[in-house]
């Protein structure tokens, strides 16, 4: 019985001092942990926040240069039918939104999702105005009929997808 009693008195007084070392040793890798990670996290905004605000001008670029005046003075470089015209702006169109649609990894959904339904908007716009001209019509009846229909419109969806993306550019930086 002396014996469990002695083996007792060695035994915890060892178990509690390595509990106690375990204790510290576990709060210095978590301190550790937590340390790497935010230094990782640093880096990481470093590196990501100039990424994300090119993307954020890339696509207000984009916006700016889909806007029918825009469209219009960049791309009206000749005298072209009406049907072509359309096409040459239907391409141009999706030409600049493939050229940029890796930019969304670095915005929000809702913002994405407004840009898109901005240019598919003005796609649309584009093809009613072109439907409702005659076969000999020219590349400037497509354009008035297209700023007829654009403001006409009471939503513009090209400057609400641009006003939001600044706002989200504000919130973020």
């Amino acid at each position: 019985m002396e014996i469990l009693f002695d083996l007792g008195k060695l035994l915890i007084p060892a178990i509690l001092v390595l509990y106690g070392v375990y204790l510290t040793f576990r709060s210095f890798l978590q301190r550790e942990t937590e340390a790497q990670k935010a230094e990782i996290k640093a880096k990481s905004i470093d590196t990501v926040l100039p990424l994300r605000l090119q993307a954020y001008e890339r696509i207000c670029l984009f916006l700016e240069r889909i806007t029918p005046n825009s469209l219009f003075i960049r791309l009206s470089q000749g005298k072209y039918s009406a049907e072509e015209f359309q096409q040459i702006l239907l391409s141009e169109i999706r030409s600049e939104f493939n050229h940029n649609v890796s930019q969304q990894v670095y915005m929000s959904s809702e913002v994405w999702d407004l840009v898109k339904n901005a240019k598919e908007d003005l796609i649309i716009t584009i093809n009613e105005a072109s439907s409702g001209l005659s076969k000999d019509a020219t590349s400037i009846d497509l354009a008035k009929t297209v700023i007829e229909k654009f403001r006409s419109k009471e939503y513009d969806p090209i400057n609400q997808a641009l006003k939001k993306l600044k706002e989200e550019v504000r919130e973020n930086f």
